[in-house]
């Protein structure tokens, strides 16, 4: 039987903050990471990705193809690409379903967590959220035309 000083101390003892040494040991060990469970992009992998995104000044990873897109997100962010006038020969796009490495080593790459994901001239430039955003506030439309990846006017000759 527990005495009641026994519970009001040990009760005490859980709630109080712990040290800074000794915080990591209390953690559960989903939440403690190491070099160990981090996991490490393939240099193979790392290097296609560089390649693919290197591969058009616009390049956007998505579930499914710009005719076909398989996800809402993907199928938003192409339209938003229409809508903005980029010129198809200056836009590609890989369907991260075909290729499961691709689809898990894309988000290490960028360091972001969700799929589409655009690249501008090998710059990340985020997912759906980020180019709706961007989109609505004017910015996607003066980067785009700073990067000369839109369709050109008619009378104007393409740079």
């Amino acid at each position: 039987m527990f005495s009641r000083t026994a519970l009001t101390s040990a009760f005490r003892q859980t709630s109080r903050p712990l040290a800074a040494s000794s915080r990591n040991a209390a953690l559960p060990a989903f939440n403690r990471i190491t070099p160990l469970s981090i996991r490490l992009l393939s240099e193979q992998t790392r290097t296609a990705i560089d390649k693919a995104v290197a591969s058009a000044p616009v390049v956007l990873f998505m579930k499914g193809t710009p005719e076909t897109p398989q996800c809402g997100f993907s199928r938003a962010s192409i339209q938003i690409l229409g809508l903005q006038g980029v010129d198809p020969s200056k836009f590609t796009a890989f369907n991260v379903l075909e290729d499961e490495e691709l689809r898990a080593g894309i988000k290490e790459y960028s360091d972001w967590p969700t799929i589409p994901q655009l690249y501008l001239d090998k710059e990340f430039v985020g997912g759906c959220d980020i180019l709706m955003s961007m989109h609505q506030n004017g910015e996607l439309a003066k980067l785009l035309e700073e990067k000369k990846v839109l369709v050109p006017a008619e009378g104007q000759e393409a740079k």
